[in-house]
């Protein structure tokens, strides 16, 4: 069967559309937190920590964008984001799969911990609890999870 979503590498033009994304998915998953108020510091590290240091893969449906994966060269996974409208789809698991091929040697992440449904996901895609840690901007407790061929 034929994926609906086709991958590609970022280009400026997706700014906008990648940090609107970011904002409803965090939204969504932790609505107690105003992300609004976060954008501005959001598009700052985008710009000057993501986008200059991490090989950043889009998916995109029927034209728009749906998701993205960001791998920097040294393998850290630090963001997988998917439009809730596509939550169960194959989008995230293709996006993994060419972070996968971006970084053969393997993949290191952390997630927070009370982030139930991206460990399932991420277990279910070959990735391993490595140990606990903190989140150093939000304070929250996460898990070091790992990827190994």
């Amino acid at each position: 069967m034929t994926s609906p979503f086709a991958l590609r590498p970022y280009r400026a033009a997706d700014e906008d559309a990648t940090i609107a994304l970011w904002q409803e998915t965090w939204q969504l998953a932790y609505p107690t937190i105003d992300f609004a108020a976060r954008v501005p510091w959001w598009r700052e590290r985008w710009r000057s920590e993501l986008v200059p240091k991490a090989a950043v893969i889009v998916g995109e449906t029927e034209g728009t964008l749906a998701g993205f994966v960001t791998i920097d060269a040294t393998g850290y996974l630090d963001q997988l984001v998917v439009s809730p409208a596509h939550w169960g789809s194959p989008l995230a698991t293709q996006l993994v799969d060419a972070a996968k091929q971006r970084s053969p040697s393997g993949i290191t992440l952390l997630v927070n911990k009370d982030n139930a449904r991206a460990i399932s996901f991420y277990k279910r895609n070959g990735f391993i609890e490595a140990g606990e840690d903190v989140n150093p901007t939000s304070g929250r407790p996460v898990l070091r999870m790992a990827w190994t061929p």
